[in-house]
């Protein structure tokens, strides 16, 4: 057989939205291939971890405040994603 992930395409650890996000390195998705539905899934990860970090935050942690910050610039990501791709099935 062929080595898994071997047709994947590359992916950079940065994207253009500003530093990595929370930890996760997402998969660049095919146009069609399910995009909304995971989208969606992985904004609302997003916003799951985020709510972790609400409480330290104002206990004053830094690194609680830095991953709050970096979750937010991931969140607002994948909600331009999921408008995108909202537009793009409203036009079909």
């Amino acid at each position: 057989g062929s080595v898994p992930g071997a047709a994947a395409p590359f992916r950079p650890l940065f994207n253009d939205f500003g530093p990595p996000s929370m930890g996760y390195v997402q998969a660049m998705k095919p146009p069609g291939a399910q995009g909304s539905q995971s989208t969606y899934t992985d904004l609302l990860s997003v916003i799951e971890e985020m709510g972790k970090e609400i409480r330290p935050t104002y206990a004053g942690s830094k690194s609680a405040m830095e991953r709050l910050k970096r979750g937010i610039i991931h969140a607002r990501a994948l909600v331009r994603e999921c408008l995108a791709e909202t537009e793009r099935n409203a036009r079909t």
